[in-house]
């Protein structure tokens, strides 16, 4: 897997804006990818050093559609913190 390949996107969230502010960036990260290739991955795309990389699977949920069931996709999200001092130029000012 290359580096493109283990970042999907960023996440944008409330909740991820005030993480921001510690040193906290979140990020949708393809789900074979661990710790390792994903702090190499963000340290390669945004030429930064990561401190810490905290992981988490996040289920789908469960949606109807009239009388139909069904689940939306699962996926995983990485919590990278950064050394002190550095930020992600792309996420400042969102």
């Amino acid at each position: 897997m290359c580096n493109e390949d283990i970042i999907i996107a960023p996440i944008l969230s409330e909740k991820a804006t005030a993480l921001r502010e510690e040193g906290k960036y979140v990020f949708k990260v393809d789900r074979r990818a661990n710790k390792p290739q994903i702090s190499a991955a963000v340290s390669a795309l945004f030429n930064v050093k990561v401190e810490k990389v905290t992981v988490m699977n996040v289920f789908g949920k469960i949606k109807r559609l009239r009388t139909r069931e069904g689940r939306t996709p699962s996926w995983k999200k990485a919590i990278v913190k950064l050394a002190e001092g550095q930020t992600i130029s792309t996420f400042e000012g969102v």
